[in-house]
């Protein structure tokens, strides 16, 4: 029996080669006893799922993606031409719909993370933006993103809100996001509640990204925007959640809450939500599609993932 593959991006200027950034991440996928096959992500984001799956061989069974991140309805065309030439993806296009956008897995995940709304489109009147406002309380800070990700690199002009009671703020906020992410805006706006985390010497959060695969966490590291940062979650009151959400394969990104933070709705909840000094889950995202950061030994994590499709075949 081959052995089990993974699918990795091809490089956009040498198509028969990985993309560089994932090269590590094959060589990885070799040392645990399987292969990779390369995807074009360039053609399936264009729309030519079948000439993006080329390269992928026919009667692969069952196998993974690891790569940049796709588009749902994306995904779901890439599901089914693999269907299609004996391939399935091991993630099917619900479940990575629910674990990518964050309306699939907030419900899910509500007592352990900010709390948020949102509006589906890619423009929104003052009167949806207020009413959205209103329901994170209508007063204090947030944030804006989209149903993916946010623009924290552009911080002050596409993604804090410093108060939520000044619409003009909020729509400006909202605008300048809407045009920063242009075509790549992932299915609406979130206005999230925020919240102080505990900070690294540098001022960056001290992140901890988790990945899961059936409900177990296999690899716990830093997030890849702070990779010095070495902090161990305490796991307790998410591992249930993972588990309720019913993906196979996830991750969640968890900080600490900073001790002496206290947000408007723990005052209109006796702060029982999010106590200082709280472990917080501040996004959830498909394993697939995750980052890795540098410098982390992600050989266990690969060899779950082969073991996973490996069963899969049996």
């Amino acid at each position: 029996m081959a052995d089990p593959i993974v699918i990795l991006p091809s490089d956009p200027l040498l198509p028969r080669r990985t993309d560089p950034h994932f090269a590590w991440e094959a060589g990885l996928i070799r040392a645990a006893g399987g292969s990779s096959a390369l995807l074009d992500h360039d053609a399936l984001l264009a729309g030519d799922a079948e000439a993006a799956v080329r390269r992928v061989p026919v009667g692969s069974g069952p196998l993974w993606y690891r790569g940049w991140m796709i588009p749902v309805a994306r995904y779901a065309e890439l599901a089914d031409v693999l269907a299609d030439r004996g391939c399935a993806l091991l993630t099917g296009p619900d479940e990575y719909a629910t674990a990518h956008e964050l309306p699939g897995w907030y419900r899910t995940f509500e007592p352990v993370t900010p709390a948020s709304t949102w509006l589906p489109g890619t423009s929104w009147d003052r009167p949806a933006l207020a009413s959205a406002a209103s329901a994170l309380g209508g007063r204090g800070p947030a944030i804006v993103k989209d149903y993916v990700k946010s623009r924290k690199h552009e911080w002050h002009e596409a993604c804090y809100v410093p108060e939520l009671a000044d619409l003009g703020a909020l729509a400006s906020v909202a605008a300048r996001f809407a045009e920063l992410q242009g075509e790549f805006l992932a299915g609406g706006l979130v206005l999230r509640r925020f919240e102080s985390f505990a900070r690294m010497a540098d001022g960056r959060s001290e992140e901890a990204r988790v990945w899961w695969l059936d409900g177990e966490p296999v690899l716990i590291g830093p997030h890849p925007d702070c990779p010095a940062s070495r902090v161990e979650p305490d796991l307790s009151a998410v591992r249930p959640l993972v588990r309720e959400l019913g993906c196979r394969f996830v991750t969640t990104d968890l900080a600490r809450r900073a001790v002496g933070s206290r947000d408007v709705a723990e005052e209109n909840t006796g702060g029982r939500d999010g106590a200082d000094g709280g472990w917080r889950v501040v996004e959830v995202g498909d394993g697939q599609v995750s980052e890795l950061p540098s410098g982390v030994d992600a050989t266990v994590l690969f060899r779950a993932l082969l073991g996973a499709a490996e069963s899969a075949r049996a």
